[in-house]
């Protein structure tokens, strides 16, 4: 076996014996806690080996800590947190926009009604004189 082999081999057999200690709640170099930073810390192996070399055994972790504490990780955890409160964001954003919208429209509406009423009240020689489009004539018959 070759010495990487070896070493990967001794580093996965460093986690499963941190994942057992952290589970058993016998740490010996971590705070305790049932997170991968706590995994990593307690297997002496930098934190992103877990999410790149070793995914397969951060995931075995998670999944013992869903059936052996009956707890959700502390991972999930704060991303579930995270994904209610963008998705509450992204509604309470939404709702600004569509009240945007209506006052827009009702702006729009106002201005349309004051100037149709503006151009009733108005000469018809002075509406022309001010406008820039010209009558169409009937058709003669």
């Amino acid at each position: 076996m070759s010495h990487d082999r070896t070493a990967h081999t001794a580093e996965r057999e460093r986690i499963n014996d941190a994942i057992n200690r952290l589970l058993a709640g016998a740490p010996t170099r971590s705070s305790g806690s049932l997170t991968v930073e706590a995994l990593a810390a307690e297997a002496d192996v930098h934190r992103m080996a877990l999410y790149k070399r070793h995914a397969d055994l951060r995931e075995l972790f998670n999944e013992r800590i869903r059936k052996e504490t009956k707890q959700m990780p502390e991972g999930e955890r704060r991303l579930r947190k995270e994904n209610a409160t963008l998705r509450q964001s992204l509604k309470d954003a939404r709702a600004g926009e569509a009240e945007a919208r209506w006052v827009a429209e009702q702006t729009i509406l106002a201005a349309a009604v004051l100037t149709a009423k503006s151009n009733k009240n108005e000469p018809k020689a002075e509406r022309r004189k001010d406008s820039n489009v010209i009558p169409l004539r009937k058709p003669r018959t």
